[in-house]
């Protein structure tokens, strides 16, 4: 496992002790009893056309702070007005400079689904992107054992949020296939290398069954890369720096979709 995710994965799990020390299980379980029902994620993202998940994300540990004086508030605008299918808010505290809050302050704005994405290890971060109102979250299967990836689907789909399942590998297909995902992401980053190669796109697919919606994740910063990814079959693409350093987001986001 890469340093830095093992580093990640360290801080995020001191972080989730704190948080339920701060706001106990029990608790949150009964803050969501009130909870209103969610956006559809699975709905907004499938489709014949290729959909679009956009990305607010502040910083990155390899690229460092992606935007000075971020404002969740300018991109959910931006994203809203350039018509993006889906929201992705990036809610990692140490490395990513996110914050859980910000989905609330996104879905002021946006009327699509949002789709919380972290480094989810616990179910407690299930409960509490409810609690924030995300309408999905990010599952990554190469931090998860099967065991506990199959849990965490079976909370997600109770909670009545959308799983999105990340896959770098043949091996990971099968164990999300098998732990009834339904929304595969097929991350052309190596977590352990933190390469990135839209082939591993175009090499993946082919393993995913007909039924299942699939998302293509990092990397896509052109028209090129958009119409590859289509010819392979993918229904949605997320895409995060591309449009955060945009100096027009809605006019890069009609480009990008031949509209």
């Amino acid at each position: 496992m890469h340093s830095i995710l093992k580093k990640i994965i360290a801080a995020k799990k001191a972080e989730v002790r704190r948080e339920k020390a701060t706001l106990p299980l029990e608790l949150l379980k009964k803050e969501i009893e009130k909870a209103k029902a969610g956006r559809n994620f699975k709905k907004a993202i499938s489709g014949s056309s290729l959909k679009l998940i956009a990305e607010i994300k502040r910083a990155s540990p390899s690229k460092g702070e992606i935007v000075k004086n971020f404002e969740p508030e300018h991109f959910a605008a931006a994203y809203k007005k350039g018509r993006a299918d889906a929201v992705s808010v990036l809610t990692e505290k140490i490395f990513f400079k996110g914050d859980v809050s910000y989905i609330r302050r996104v879905k002021k704005i946006v009327r699509v689904p949002v789709l919380r994405k972290d480094f989810i290890l616990d179910d407690y971060q299930l409960y509490g992107a409810k609690y924030y109102g995300a309408d999905a979250v990010l599952l990554i299967c190469a931090i998860l054992p099967f065991a506990k990836l199959k849990k965490f689907i079976r909370i997600v789909k109770a909670l009545k949020m959308h799983a999105l399942v990340e896959v770098h590998t043949r091996k990971e297909i099968q164990d999300a296939l098998r732990a009834d995902a339904r929304i595969i992401g097929i991350n052309n980053r190596d977590l352990n290398t933190f390469k990135v190669d839209l082939k591993t796109t175009e090499r993946l697919i082919k393993l995913i069954p007909a039924g299942i919606v699939i998302v293509s994740e990092s990397g896509i910063k052109t028209v090129k890369d958009m119409l590859f990814l289509k010819k392979q079959g993918v229904n949605a693409v997320l895409i995060g720096e591309t449009l955060m350093r945009s100096r027009n987001i809605p006019k890069k986001i009609d480009k990008l979709l031949c509209r």
